[in-house]
């Protein structure tokens, strides 16, 4: 069943390349749990079904990098884009998409998130495998407030825009 508004999010890993060494985190992919990053924090969590793919690449990534100051005035301490890629994959298409410093990217490659929330896209036909749905939630203190999935084909409800309008 999908995740709920009310609900708290799974703790899962997720993987995050990180360029440049700092305490706790060396140079290349890093897992992080879940539980642990979302502790007293107010979290926009967007999901897409893949690094490099039109829409996310265009639209879905790049709406959150160049809103993410306004985000940040409404009291969202940080926003992470997930996609079922592998932490080297998203490290790459973040520094093309410069999110360093406005949305972290992170690896689901195996789809642990993203089927512990119940958010999976099966693209098998396409040759592409169990993917993210497209989504947006907001998370406060590891709960989820709002959750917005979009209808298949569709780029609408999970927009940074449409999150700022909902804070």
């Amino acid at each position: 069943m999908t995740i709920q508004v009310g609900q708290a999010l799974p703790n899962v890993t997720l993987y995050e390349f990180i360029e440049e060494e700092t305490p706790g985190c060396a140079v290349g992919p890093n897992a992080f749990q879940v539980a642990d990053m979302v502790k007293g924090k107010t979290i926009v969590i967007f999901g897409l079904p893949g690094a490099y793919t039109p829409t996310c690449s265009a639209k879905h990534v790049p709406g959150y990098v160049q809103h993410n100051a306004a985000l940040k005035t409404k009291g969202v301490d940080e926003v992470w884009c997930v996609s079922v890629n592998d932490a080297f994959v998203m490290g790459s298409w973040g520094r093309e998409l410069g999110t360093k410093g406005k949305v972290r990217m992170f690896g689901d490659g195996n789809a642990e998130f993203s089927q512990a929330v119940d958010l999976t896209l099966d693209l098998t036909g396409r040759g592409m495998g169990i993917r993210s749905n497209r989504y947006a939630m907001l998370v406060k203190d590891g709960v989820v407030k709002a959750l917005h999935v979009e209808e298949p084909g569709k780029f609408d409800v999970s927009s940074a825009e449409a999150m700022l309008a909902l804070l």
